[in-house]
């Protein structure tokens, strides 16, 4: 920030500061999630229709236009990853009983489990890098984060799309 302090001083706004930092952490929590990923044999699309599809709650199951909105993916990234988890025996698909023409995708007991054991992983993983920082520190930048969304809602529609574009399949 101070080279641009000093460089092109008009690119300096309040919100400078805090973006480079926001997207600084973004960076290494997306390396961390990663590289757990991968030690599960999973990719970031493959990862998120799983969790989708088991916060979802039983019967864990979803109709893949539901699942392609929800996830923000295009209906034929939400098909490859699904054939893909399909093929690994993790997700299955049904046929709707109500509808001929539909299907339901549904995790199966080893997409559960897998769903569950890569939202742990995960959440270790993360929870590893603040280790150290005082619970407080913490739960501070939380409550500002928090707010800062509040008062900005359009940033979640941002949010949302950037997370859209990088996971697409």
């Amino acid at each position: 920030m101070d080279s641009w302090r000093t460089e092109l001083p008009e690119v300096e706004h309040p919100s400078s500061e805090l973006t480079k930092r926001i997207m600084f952490l973004s960076g290494v929590l997306d390396g961390v999630m990663r590289r757990e990923l991968t030690a599960l044999g999973l990719t970031p699309a493959e990862f998120e229709v799983l969790v989708t599809l088991r916060r979802s709650g039983a019967p864990y199951r979803m109709k893949p236009n539901q699942l392609a909105r929800s996830r923000m993916l295009s209906t034929g990234g939400t098909a490859n990853v699904t054939h893909r988890l399909v093929a690994r025996g993790v997700v299955e698909r049904e046929d709707d009983p109500d509808d001929a023409r539909s299907t339901w995708l549904r995790l199966r007991p080893d997409g559960i489990a897998l769903a569950e054991r890569s939202v742990l992983v995960n959440a270790a993983a993360h929870d590893a890098l603040f280790d150290g920082v005082p619970a407080e520190v913490v739960e501070t930048a939380t409550a500002a984060l928090r707010r800062l969304f509040a008062a900005a809602p359009g940033l979640l529609d941002g949010a949302t799309a950037a997370r859209a574009t990088r996971y697409q399949a």
